[in-house]
């Protein structure tokens, strides 16, 4: 078993071109360690003598935050942080609704810095993030960010430079409503989720372009494989195998990054040092939960209790009451509690590949403490996250591996494997057979509005013509870049026009196309689709969010954009229609104007997609109640849409917040 370098903790040595990166922090209470046993397969941090410093919040207009360099230990090795004032996370920055703040950031790093303030509606310049919004901080200065505060809600900030969040600099925000808040509640949290290594970030990064699933240890084995054959019989199970060979990928590969590195933080705190928060019986408890990793993906659920929620991405909307949500990288929920017994609870949020997990405990007294449950099984991708679905949308078909410490398998129901993904790239790019996809020279693309009139011939990717997937290069005030296809007033939930992978899409950056993606909207994702059934557990989707106040912008879009989400994972190569961010043109947008986005995920990895600067507005069918998101999560070969207005001039940051896609998968969005 390959073991990971924990020498001593490398700084990230970058170039001056900088990407976009993020993290978060939330309040911590005080916190009582607790002797209370974690359950087996889970890497405990060795027990400290002294608790964990409790995170500091800080209210007012007027703000003076320094990055520096600070030596933590979460795991009994003391390694170096990047931390805004000494802290791990960052302060929580308090703010009113309406007001205007000044936040003077120090440098004191040996490289450059930035704080991105993650879902706040602002000016570009204000935005954070270098060589797009400005040019980053230097070392040893301070740049001032002064800006109105237009919403209120729950949100965070963090580096948008290098790998810097990785490595600890990310904080939350929580901003109270001018107006009285339509939630009643007696008393408050803030619940940050993030991810700690003890491994450099570029150590990390430089393992995955080697071996993409260098820290998946659930690979198949025989024993799997005999399973199967009695499960299956040997011609599907060696059909289905053949199948997982070819394309060079593993069913098991959920997570990129795992618990076999990461130690999951609450609060910045280790499960053993079981971050606490206290109640009173009979009162209603607001938390705050925001995902701040670089990397993981967390489902949460409070055993004994029920949530419900109040608000997504800081907008409120209609309560709804669930077991069990899954959050994004980046994402945020607000959720109500109601205690009602004078007893302990565990907040429990699993990573989503089972590998690990963070915890707290919600008590009327800091000497009680909860039972930790077991993770649930480690699920297994199977046809239907490969875009071969074929209607069983919706339906309890997960197949799952146990978790390290359960010892329970669900019984498979993963199906043949067969049409709906193309795998051609596997066999060779120089004897690739097109004629699946149609001559893509000659492609008719009557159906998408402008791009009927495209010449593929005149524009390959990656040649000197600036080649455009979307009809042609926009030309408006000197600026050039890629315009948004028509759309010829087409109304209804979502886009039902057909998906059609672009020329760009065949090339090395690309090893899977989903051509049956299903649709996102409703699906709890990977790993909780039969919850509700074997566990009884109700699980959040998007389509049970309703925004709490009518929709602002009720005009239909003029224009839409199938974007599709792309990757090779032997490569470990990240981009969006098979163009990485180096060699994208911007998207450009009109101010003004109404769009709708679809994003189609050819990928079987799930993606949060950030769009900076907009809302984005979740397409549920309900046009009067749409919900504003600034994170989208994207499930494997599923496809979801979203409305835009762009009213914000100037150049945005549009991309992937998982940290080691980023690079790639990521596009500059200008509003002229």
């Amino acid at each position: 078993m390959k073991k990971p370098n924990n020498g001593r903790i490398q700084l990230p040595q970058l170039s001056r071109r900088t990407f976009v990166t993020g993290l978060a922090a939330g309040a911590v209470t005080g916190a009582a360690a607790s002797a209370l046993a974690l359950p087996s397969g889970l890497r405990a941090a060795s027990p400290r003598p002294e608790p964990r410093q409790v995170v500091q919040t800080l209210r007012g207009n007027h703000f003076d935050l320094g990055i520096d360099y600070t030596r933590v230990n979460f795991t009994g090795r003391e390694r170096q942080a990047t931390t805004v004032n000494g802290s791990l996370p960052a302060p929580i920055l308090r703010w009113k609704e309406g007001q205007k703040v000044t936040l003077n950031v120090t440098n004191n790093l040996a490289h450059d810095s930035s704080i991105h303030w993650h879902g706040l509606i602002l000016p570009t310049n204000m935005d954070g993030v270098p060589g797009l919004s400005f040019n980053g901080i230097p070392p040893g200065e301070t740049y001032r960010y002064e800006f109105e505060v237009q919403q209120s809600g729950t949100y965070w900030y963090h580096s948008h430079s290098g790998f810097q969040e990785q490595t600890g600099l990310y904080g939350a925000i929580v901003i109270d409503p001018a107006e009285p808040d339509p939630v009643a509640y007696d008393r408050e949290y803030v619940v940050l989720l993030s991810d700690w290594s003890d491994e450099s970030p570029l150590e990390i990064y430089g393992h995955l372009k080697k071996e993409s699933h260098y820290y998946n240890f659930r690979r198949r084995t025989v024993g799997d494989l005999w399973s199967d054959i009695r499960e299956k019989g040997v011609a599907r199970t060696f059909r289905e195998r053949g199948m997982w060979n070819r394309m060079r990928m593993s069913d098991t590969d959920i997570s990129d990054v795992t618990g076999y590195t990461y130690t999951y933080l609450m609060n910045g705190q280790t499960p053993d040092d079981n971050w606490t928060a206290l109640f009173k019986r009979g009162e209603k408890v607001r938390l705050r939960f925001i995902n701040a990793a670089a990397m993981t993906i967390f489902d949460v659920r409070i055993p004994g209790l029920k949530m419900t929620v109040v608000a997504s991405d800081g907008q409120n909307v209609e309560p709804v009451t669930v077991d069990e949500f899954r959050i994004g990288v980046a994402e945020t929920y607000d959720v109500i509690v109601e205690p009602a017994d004078d007893r302990a609870y565990t907040l429990f949020t699993q990573g989503i590949d089972r590998t690990g997990f963070a915890r707290g405990t919600l008590t009327p007294d800091l000497g009680l403490s909860a039972e930790v449950p077991a993770m649930d099984y480690a699920p297994v991708l199977t046809h239907r996250d490969m875009g071969m679905g074929h209607g069983d949308h919706g339906s309890p078909r997960d197949r799952g591996a146990p978790a390290p410490h359960t010892g329970h398998r669900p019984a498979a129901s993963s199906g043949e494997m067969h049409g709906g993904m193309d795998h051609s790239q596997h066999g060779g790019m120089g004897s690739m057979d097109h004629s699946q996809h149609g001559d893509m020279g000659n492609m008719d693309h009557s159906q998408h509005g402008s791009m009927n009139s495209m010449d593929h011939s005149q524009h390959s990717p990656g040649s000197d013509t600036n080649y455009s997937p979307y009809g042609g290069r926009g030309n408006l005030g000197g600026m050039q870049g890629v315009w948004f296809t028509e759309d010829l007033g087409r109304a209804g939930h979502g886009s039902n026009k057909p998906i059609v992978h672009l020329p760009s899409e065949f090339a090395y950056t690309v090893d899977m196309r989903a051509e049956q993606p299903m649709d996102g909207l409703n699906d709890p994702g990977i790993g909780l689709r039969d919850h509700q059934q074997r566990h009884g557990r109700r699980v959040l989707t998007y389509g049970d969010l309703r925004n709490l106040t009518p929709t602002i912008d009720r005009r239909e879009p003029e224009r839409e954009l199938q974007l599709h989400l792309t990757g090779n994972m032997h490569r470990y190569v990240w981009s969006m229609d098979g163009i990485q961010f180096n060699d994208a043109e911007p998207l450009m947008l009109k101010y003004g104007e109404r769009i709708r986005i679809t994003l189609v995920n050819d990928t079987m990895m799930t993606h949060p997609i950030h769009l900076h600067g907009m809302w984005s507005e979740l397409e549920t069918g309900d046009g009067n109640r749409i919900p504003r998101k600034h994170t989208i999560l994207v499930q494997p070969a599923a496809k979801i849409s979203y409305l835009v207005t762009a009213d914000a001039y100037g150049r945005w940051a549009y991309h992937c917040h998982l940290l080691f896609h980023m690079p790639g998968m990521f596009r500059e969005v200008r509003v002229v």
